[in-house]
């Protein structure tokens, strides 16, 4: 019977953890901060992926759900920055935004992306036969893979529960290009996404840039 337990329980992986990221690298303008975290970890409930894409939203264009200004729902994107900004898209979706630059600017950061990393069969679990690609490939994907829910909204993405960590290893200076956000109608034209080049977890349709060799 004890060797049975111990078959059923999920192995421990023993990793070198870097501090999060403190408050002050999120109190910058929200393009630096989107490019910067590519390549960044984000980790929730012992699940793990690195960030190879995001796009940047701020209050000055009227993607941002900033633009409207202060109410109950934006209220956390004018708040601290490093923060969480968890909201549901289209009724289905929690998506996951770091706020950015000092409190009472209304911007943030969309995490759309993920190379998985640790906790991968319990992603798979979660999103259901697709392939490994998939796994994280759009920002409702890598919430339902990491299982992070409203609940997230507002807090600290320094200390948790959902936390984000710096780059190391491979990922210390990865290539990124530029492109325009997708999904939207509004302020269509602004280069404000960022993809770590090359990845095939990037979501689709991959940057014009990387094809054009335009970083």
């Amino acid at each position: 019977m004890a060797g049975a337990n111990a078959a059923t329980r999920r192995p421990r992986v023993r990793t070198r953890r870097l501090s999060a990221h403190s408050s002050s690298f999120y109190a910058r303008s929200v393009l630096e901060v989107a490019r910067d975290l590519i390549g960044c970890t984000v980790e929730h409930i012992g699940l793990s992926g690195v960030i190879v894409e995001t796009e940047a939203y701020h209050e000055s264009e009227p993607a941002c759900h900033a633009f409207v200004g202060l109410t109950p729902r934006t209220s956390t994107l004018f708040g601290e920055p490093g923060r969480a900004y968890v909201y549901r898209s289209y009724g289905i979706h929690a998506l996951l935004n770091a706020v950015c630059e000092p409190a009472g600017v209304g911007a943030a950061v969309l995490i759309r992306a993920l190379q998985p990393l640790h906790g991968v069969e319990e992603m798979r679990t979660r999103r259901k036969c697709v392939r490994d690609s998939d796994l994280c490939s759009g920002p409702g994907k890598l919430t339902q893979a990491l299982g992070i829910e409203l609940t997230e909204n507002g807090t600290n993405l320094c200390d948790g529960p959902v936390v984000v960590r710096p780059r190391e290893g491979e990922w210390r200076d990865p290539t990124v290009f530029a492109d325009t956000r997708i999904g939207i109608t509004r302020a269509a034209d602004l280069r404000w996404r960022f993809c770590a080049a090359g990845n095939p977890h990037v979501s689709r349709p991959r940057p014009a840039g990387e094809r054009r060799g335009l970083v």
